[in-house]
């Protein structure tokens, strides 16, 4: 190997901030200084920092390198192989949380981390007792949920949608989340590699029009919500229309919101007082 000459700058050691940085920058990262701080905060040794390091430039996404996802203001436990949530869907929370400030049942369909049901809970919870249930059919979310909802005492239970909920629940659900599969079959190819390639298909594919989930849990949603009960669903704009005509359907007093700044478009639907 050829000495540097006096002029010429030497290489970052790999495991510096620097060469992290350049590493991430390298691989295609955009925000590579932001991911450089969060992975060398992860990291417990050298030999980890490696290790992620050479993950992440792998393509692995961030959340499921550093272990964790910063979701609603709090820090929620993510792992290969679970749905890592999507900073969009806090506007389905924060709708949630405007409808029903006093909920004291909540349920978190199609969980994954059990992110939602999380941020429910931590924002209701200091009001009032509320009793929180989580679901989803895939054991390994089932797993990584129980490690985010414990905190706050819920229960997470592993089946379809409602036929994993105690039957105590029907008619007394007062928030209703489902942040359930909506990627038409045909384009889940199209998704960017990191959800594409590290994550459930189950957690992305929503059959021919990426429907068919929301459709079952709208028909069901009445016979579990309380009477002013809500449910509330991401889908696309594109989809919506199709959407609200499942809620009103099922019976219920439907909606769209969206927001513009996150992209996120949910359908919201009420039971109405008897």
């Amino acid at each position: 190997m050829l000495p540097l000459s006096p002029s010429s700058p030497a290489s970052p050691s790999p495991l510096s901030p620097d060469g992290v940085v350049s590493a991430l920058r390298a691989a295609g990262c955009v925000f590579a200084e932001d991911e450089a701080r969060l992975i060398l905060a992860a990291a417990r040794t050298p030999d980890e920092l490696a290790a992620m390091v050479a993950r992440r430039v792998a393509g692995l996404p961030l959340e499921l390198v550093v272990g964790w996802a910063e979701f609603h203001g709090l820090r929620i436990a993510v792992e290969p192989g679970v749905f890592v949530p999507r900073r969009r869907t806090e506007f389905l929370v924060e709708q949630a949380l405007a409808l029903a400030p006093d909920a004291s049942v909540v349920v978190d369909l199609c969980c994954g981390s059990g992110a939602v049901g999380a941020a429910l809970a931590a924002v209701l919870g200091p009001r009032a007792p509320i009793e929180l249930h989580a679901t989803d059919i895939d054991p390994a979310a089932v797993r990584c949920a129980r490690r985010n909802v414990a905190p706050y005492g819920g229960q997470v239970h592993t089946g379809d949608l409602f036929q994993a909920l105690p039957g105590s629940l029907r008619g007394r659900v007062g928030i209703l989340a489902a942040n359930v599969p909506y990627v038409p079959t045909d384009e889940v190819g199209l998704l960017p590699a990191e959800a594409r390639d590290h994550e459930p298909r189950v957690a992305l594919d929503g059959g021919p029009d990426g429907l068919d989930v929301l459709r079952r849990v709208a028909a069901e949603a009445p016979h579990w919500l309380a009477p002013g009960g809500c449910l509330l669903i991401e889908t696309s704009e594109r989809q919506a229309p199709a959407a609200l005509e499942a809620f009103t359907g099922a019976g219920l007093a439907a909606r769209l919101v969206a927001s513009e700044e996150l992209y996120a478009n949910v359908v919201i639907g009420l039971r109405l007082q008897p």
